[in-house]
Formats: structure tokens, C-alpha cells, sequence
């Protein structure tokens, strides 16, 4: 297997974690050259893109890559990688053998706190799921057009090492915001990890939620992780009195339930099956905290 991953953050370098010696190389995308021991450590081959163009040496990884994982979101509309590579996939990858695409479960929009799975209907009220949307049917094309498997990851809110609600306890940012009704489910960033291990190890395509056991209302998950470090929560805000950034906001517009039966169906099973169970190892094992890039970016999580 050798593996070439298009935007190598934090779900990215998870990934290239668990494959390193599995893998016969692995290579990864980043933005800034700033980031290449980073990704080294993580044991990828570091290469630029800056979503206008493949470098020479892009071109070369790419012609030698048996699994392809995209984790770069849509940029002004578009889709950078698609709309930078799509020859390249289409008549330069001989080797070429599956495809993972990482989405969001907000490609599901509102369902008003009911279930949902991969055969509900999409209908999107964030600009940016509409733009996961598009990208997947572009992803899911391409890969009928070159005859190989194409998976689509509808991932969940993520967390893991420095994305959590432990680190916002101790950074003082947790909020508990309290709306009736309102539940969100969650993902540990080494379940998707291990999802894009099982279904490119299997060859699998199609469309699957990478998502926890127990969507559950979020004060909950603050109150739990509380109680784990010994503080107390802070105080019970209601939504209507909450300040939030646009995109949280967003977030909190959405109200869904999602089923992961379909990727169980596959014999997938989740490390992370639940908050409860991902905080309290987490704390056990001292396997919360992350790096300082992990953290800075624990802002815009809701978990």
C-alpha cells in the first residue's frame, strides 16, 4: 500500500500515524513547508500544494499511489484537489487502486432530532455542505470514470489529543449551552483513522457515517469531562443568551441523529464508540492534551 494523503491535518496525520509500517510509504500535502517536520514525525512524506498547481514531485507520488485520501475541504466553491488533479487520476495513477474522501455529516442539514442514515435525504443549509455535497458526487464520479472504489466519509464532530472538552475545561473555554432537544454526535479523529484503514484495506466505495454510538445533547459531554478532572462545570448558559461565532451558530442550526449501522455492517468497530468512553481513557492514559496546533484550533469544536 502506499498512500498519499491531500491535506495532512489533524485527520491526516492520524491516519499516516496508524499506517506507518503498514505502509510501504506515505506522503502528505501541506500549505507550508513550516509544517514538514510535523508531518515527518508522523511519518509522511511532506509535500507542498498550494491548491493551484502539482508539483513535479507530486506528480511522481501520485503516479505510484495505490490509495488516495482526500481531507481537504472545498475552497471557493470548488473542490482544489478535483480541480488541480482530476487528469492526473484520470490517466496518470496506473496504480491506482481505491480512493477516500473525507465529508461531513452536515451534507445532511436539519432533521430535527431525528435519525438519520446514508440514504436520508441531503439537504444542506451551511454554503460550506453545500460544497461538500457537490465535491462528493465529483469524487464518487471520478471514481466510476476510472473503474476504481471511491468511500465517502461523513464524519461527525471531531475530536481527539487537543480537540476535546477536557483541554477546553482547562483552558477555560467550555461552555454549557443548554437548548431543548438539541444532540450532536461525535468522532474520535483515530475512528476515522481506522475507518479509512477498513474500507481502503477492504476496497470498499460507497457512502458511510463515521460517527460515535450516543448522539447526546453537549452540556453533557462538559459535565462528563468535568467530572472526570474533579472541577465544576461552568454555569448553564441558554442558547438564546449564548455568544457564538457564525460558524457555531451554524452548528446549533442542525439537529440530527447518525446512524453508523452501515459501516458496522461492513465488520468495522469503533475504538470510540461513545464520549464517555473516549474522555475517560483519554484522562486514564494522559492522552488529551496535543500539541500547541492541535489546541489552538479547539475553539470552533463543539466538543
Amino acid at each position: 500500500m502506499r498512500i498519499f494523503i491531500f491535506g495532512a491535518g489533524y485527520s491526516g496525520r492520524a491516519f499516516a500515524r496508524r499506517m506507518e509500517g503498514k505502509a510501504e510509504w506515505i506522503a502528505g500535502t501541506t500549505r507550508s513547508a513550516g509544517k514538514f517536520d510535523a508531518l515527518s514525525r508522523d511519518g509522511m512524506r511532506p509535500v507542498l500544494f498550494d491548491g493551484a498547481d502539482l508539483s513535479p514531485e507530486a506528480r511522481a507520488l501520485l503516479a505510484e499511489t495505490t490509495h488516495l485520501v482526500i481531507s481537504a475541504g472545498p475552497q471557493n466553491g470548488d473542490d482544489p484537489v478535483l480541480a488541480v488533479a482530476r487528469e492526473t487520476i484520470l490517466s496518470a495513477m496506473p496504480a491506482l487502486e481505491w480512493i477516500g474522501y473525507l465529508s461531513t455529516v452536515g451534507v445532511y442539514g436539519d432533521h430535527d432530532g431525528a435519525w438519520v442514515n446514508e440514504d436520508s435525504e441531503c439537504r444542506p443549509s451551511a454554503q460550506r455542505s453545500t460544497e461538500r455535497l457537490k465535491a462528493e458526487a465529483g469524487w464518487l464520479e471520478i471514481g466510476r470514470a476510472r473503474g476504481v472504489p471511491v468511500a465517502v466519509l461523513r464524519l461527525s464532530g471531531i475530536y481527539g489529543p487537543g480537540r476535546n472538552a477536557l483541554v477546553n475545561l482547562a483552558s477555560g473555554t467550555a461552555k454549557r449551552v443548554i437548548r431543548e432537544g438539541q444532540v450532536f454526535n461525535r468522532i474520535h479523529v483515530a475512528d476515522i483513522a481506522a475507518a479509512l484503514e477498513h474500507l481502503g484495506g477492504l476496497s470498499l466505495g460507497g457512502v458511510y457515517n463515521v460517527s460515535d454510538d450516543r448522539p447526546c445533547p453537549p452540556q453533557d459531554v462538559i459535565s462528563f469531562a468535568a467530572g472526570l478532572m474533579g472541577v465544576e462545570p461552568p454555569p448553564e448558559v441558554a442558547f438564546e443568551d449564548a455568544v457564538m461565532s457564525p460558524m457555531a451558530l451554524s452548528f446549533w442550526g442542525e439537529n440530527k441523529r447518525v446512524s453508523n449501522a452501515k459501516i458496522r455492517q461492513t465488520g468495522f468497530d469503533f475504538g470510540y464508540p461513545d464520549h464517555e468512553t473516549a474522555l475517560t481513557r483519554m484522562w486514564r492514559e494522559d492522552d488529551w492534551h496535543g500539541e500547541a496546533d492541535e489546541v489552538r484550533t479547539t475553539r470552533r469544536k463543539m466538543v
